[in-house]
């Protein structure tokens, strides 16, 4: 006689995060079910075959639809770059909330952002503070709201920029101060910090995640072992705030010209001049599972894999 197994609603399951999440999840025993707008190509998800919900974050019959006779609602879909102030929040608050709304009894894990901490920077940071604040007022105590760093890792299309400005400079820029500490987390470290929370009976209404070294590293030694990962030794210069600022405010321009939302954008250059981002022993989960993969390994592997795939020249 078969047993029915614990079923794990996801949505932002063919993002970056999402796309190595629902592996981990069927491997931890879940039944994984996921809203998509279209069913993805191929062996998506590495010998994972979730089922299947049709619809998006505004389609509330398709969101019942994914939690019917769940346990857990896994929120994890977002926009980090959009071209409009309303379209973080259309997604990342409203998204939010039509989630709250469908979770099950057992609770919802929403995916949000360290950037949350700091509202003021950027659209995004907003957006993702303001989805947290709608959540929490449906979902209550049912409601965990999972903060991780900056993501970076196997299949990240945004962190590709850096690895390939390491490439090609000689001379890479210092943004920011010297004193900002900004953490980082190998994706698969955020993936066991989320499966280890969802397979709880309790969990704590916030936590953070901050990956290999919580207290956050230097702009220096991030720019350096990307440049290192890539076979590289650059030179550095530091270069000023209005100047990082004026750049961030050309390429929100063109995005703009271009019709396409792009990353660097002036909120964005607030957030990289933020002094910061690193995560404090009381937003750490207690007894959560530690991070395996610090910078330098989890660097080269990333490399390793775009160039695998054709992401960057070997």
């Amino acid at each position: 006689m078969s047993v029915a197994r614990s079923v794990a609603a996801v949505t932002g399951a063919t993002g970056f995060l999402g796309r190595r999440l629902v592996p981990a999840l069927v491997a931890s025993g879940w039944r994984v079910r996921v809203l998509v707008r279209r069913a993805p190509p191929g062996d998506f998800w590495e010998g994972c075959f979730p089922e299947l919900v049709a619809g998006d974050l505004s389609d509330h019959a398709a969101l019942r639809a994914l939690t019917a006779d769940s346990d857990v609602l896994i929120h994890g879909a977002g926009l980090i770059k959009a071209a409009r102030r309303s379209d973080f929040f259309a997604v990342n608050a409203e998204g939010a909330r039509n989630a709250a709304q469908a979770a099950p009894t057992g609770g919802l894990l929403l995916i949000s952002s360290l950037a949350a901490r700091e509202p003021r920077l950027s659209d995004y940071a907003a957006s993702k503070q303001a989805g947290e604040a709608l959540a929490l007022a449906i979902a209550g105590q049912r409601l965990t709201v999972v903060r991780p760093p900056a993501i970076y890792g196997p299949g990240d299309r945004e962190t590709l920029g850096l690895f390939r400005l390491a490439a090609r400079s000689p001379i890479l820029p210092l943004p920011g101060p010297a004193t900002a500490r900004l953490a980082l987390a190998h994706v698969d470290d955020v993936v066991a910090a989320i499966v280890a929370l969802v397979g709880r009976a309790s969990r704590p209404p916030l936590v953070a995640i901050g990956g290999a070294r919580p207290e956050g590293y230097g702009w220096r030694e991030i720019l350096e072992a990307a440049a290192w990962a890539m076979g590289r030794r650059p030179r550095f210069l530091p270069i000023a705030a209005w100047c990082l600022q004026t750049a961030a405010a050309i390429s929100e321009t063109a995005g703009r010209m271009a019709a396409r939302p792009v990353i660097f954008t002036r909120g964005k250059a607030r957030e990289i001049l933020h002094g910061d981002w690193s995560v404090s022993l009381a937003e750490l989960e207690p007894g959560g599972p530690p991070a395996r993969i610090g910078l330098e390994q989890g660097f080269a592997q990333t490399v390793a894999w775009y160039r695998a795939h054709g992401w960057l020249a070997r």
